[in-house]
């Protein structure tokens, strides 16, 4: 599980996956809607 910032509205939100994390990994902020890199937003693993 993973702890990731939406870049855009700054809110942070819960991730978890079963694959490896690569740059195609897409998440969908639950807050705004922006679609962001899973890799790029991540702020720590939980």
């Amino acid at each position: 599980m993973f702890l990731l910032r939406c870049p855009k509205c700054k809110n942070n939100m819960k991730y978890q996956t079963s694959k490896p994390i690569s740059e195609k990994n897409k998440k969908r902020c639950v807050y705004c809607g922006f679609s962001m890199s899973v890799r790029k937003s991540t702020l720590k693993k939980l």
